[in-house]
């Protein structure tokens, strides 16, 4: 991948990683990977956090593309968009190679 490319990959992703920055939803999210689409209810259940809050929480996940809704009955129901996810996972990846590039070049120039 290209310099440039990875850099707009990254811009791309700083919102996902914002979003995943809060312990809330980051429990949302593991909630929802573990347990597949939940309501409102559902994801409360157990918790401490008001169902005002955890709406709150998924509207800014579902900004950053993590989550969507649909309607099942009277209920809306939220499920985790893995793919994003997943293109996170990639973006770490890369920042990973890159780290790791570095620090072969210093390893190779201090044995000079």
């Amino acid at each position: 991948m290209s310099p440039r490319r990875a850099n707009a990959a990254l811009a791309d992703s700083a919102p996902l990683f914002a979003a995943l920055g809060d312990a809330t939803r980051l429990h949302v999210v593991a909630r929802l990977a573990r347990g597949g689409p939940m309501s409102i209810t559902e994801l409360t259940e157990g918790s401490d956090v008001t169902r005002q809050a955890v709406t709150k929480h998924l509207n800014v996940l579902a900004e950053a593309g993590l989550v969507v809704d649909f309607r099942r009955g009277r209920e809306r129901v939220w499920e985790l968009r893995k793919r994003r996810l997943e293109e996170a996972g990639r973006v770490l990846d890369q920042i990973s190679q890159r780290w790791d590039d570095a620090l072969e070049r210093l390893r190779k120039m201090l044995e000079e």
